[in-house]
């Protein structure tokens, strides 16, 4: 029994949670790679800010019904990775093709379909994580952790191909291809698939099967997100302070780079004080952020906030997926992650909107004090639901 414990730890972790976070890290390399460029290469081909935004609005929103509907559907056959090899292998195939992108509804198309890769995949993938451990926090901690990795190294490698062919975004998109197959290989060799017996897996899911705190955490993420715009924004007002477009992939560099050293510590640490105490922190954190990026337009300031955007994304993205996890039944998992996963997708949408339209409309400060104003609101909220789950225990312990 001890030998068997020992075969599916990879240093010090399940098998299927390391594996899983190197197909992340691989993927997310490519990814990166991408986004890091995106911007500038979107506004090359003739894209507005508001156009800029609005392709990353429509491309989440439009495929994140697709996390909650395969969600549920790995819920009902008791499997993750049909799901994980087909979203994983969308982006890979896509990958490539933005290189042939020649207007901006090019590369909405492709971005689209990219997305709904990642929409078949993410649930799925969540699911397994929260149910590989008592230690939701630490596995969600590490998988964070292995994404931004990929988060680090893609913009490097962006950055280096860039230093050596200016403005070849192209050139970055083609060779984004390799870790994304990579990623796909991973996968199929290396995650094991969770064995489910059938009398495990429910009969049917319903809305009303999740929990009334389930669903007002659903309600404060809504408002948060509403102010969380895509971050395409934040490299734009890096360029437009006066950084050097081929160093805008290295700003980000920035932001993944810190995100990766604390996300793990952050996931640790909500295992033992609770994820409420956390993301309340991640959500003020980032309220002070995006009310100076609104504010300074100094170079070592937006350096410095892209550093603290960092503890922001540590403090929230894994510890969120984890409070998920903790407020619904594991048979379910699938289902509320997924609702978890379309709510940010679909809700980017009118952000990103709000977003570009402040910037082009009103001035480029705009969209950050809308966000900082809703991350305030989400924050206070967080704050309330916290308190009374305090409350409510110590009544129920009397």
């Amino acid at each position: 029994m001890e030998t068997q414990l020992k075969e599916k730890k990879v240093m010090g972790l399940e098998r299927n949670i390391f594996f899983t976070g190197l197909t992340s890290f691989l993927t997310d390399t490519s990814v990166k790679m991408i986004y890091s460029v995106m911007p500038l290469f979107l506004l090359s081909i003739g894209a507005t800010k508001t156009e800029l935004s609005l392709i990353e609005g429509i491309a989440e929103s439009t495929a994140s019904v697709l996390k909650a509907i395969s969600g549920w559907w790995s819920d009902k056959i008791g499997k993750n990775k049909p799901f994980m090899i087909i979203g994983y292998g969308i982006t890979a195939l896509i990958t490539p093709l933005y290189a042939i992108a020649k207007v901006p509804l090019h590369v909405l198309i492709m971005r689209f379909t990219e997305r709904v890769g990642k929409g078949i995949r993410t649930a799925p993938r969540d699911s397994l994580i929260a149910g590989s451990s008592k230690s939701a926090g630490k596995n969600f901690g590490f998988h964070k952790a292995m994404d931004n990795c990929g988060a680090i190294i893609g913009p490097l490698l962006a950055y280096i191909i860039l230093l050596n062919f200016p403005k070849d975004y192209r050139r970055v998109f083609i060779f984004a291809a390799i870790p994304a197959v990579l990623g796909v290989f991973t996968i199929i060799s290396f995650v094991k698939e969770a064995k489910k017996n059938k009398e495990d897996l429910p009969d049917k899911i319903v809305l009303k099967d999740f929990s009334k705190k389930y669903y007002i955490f659903l309600f404060i993420v809504f408002v948060f997100t509403l102010g969380n715009s895509t971050d395409t924004l934040l490299l734009v007002k890096a360029n437009d302070v006066g950084i050097n477009a081929v160093y805008i992939p290295l700003v980000y560099l920035i932001f993944n780079s810190v995100s990766v050293l604390f996300a793990i510590p952050m996931g640790m640490l909500s295992d033992k004080i609770g994820r409420e105490r956390i993301i309340i922190f991640g959500y003020m954190l980032y309220s002070v952020i995006y009310f100076f990026f609104g504010k300074t337009s100094i170079k070592g300031i937006i350096l410095l906030l892209f550093a603290l955007y960092g503890i922001y994304s540590a403090a929230t993205d894994g510890i969120q997926k984890a409070l998920v996890s903790d407020l619904i039944d594991k048979d379910k998992r699938g289902t509320g992650l997924g609702l978890y996963n379309a709510l940010l997708g679909i809700t980017l949408l009118p952000a990103s909107l709000i977003a570009g339209i402040l910037y082009d409309n009103v001035n480029s400060s705009a969209p950050f004090y809308f966000g900082a104003l809703m991350s305030f609101i989400a924050a206070i909220m967080m704050f309330i639901f916290y308190r009374r789950q305090v409350v409510g225990k110590k009544q129920y312990s009397i």
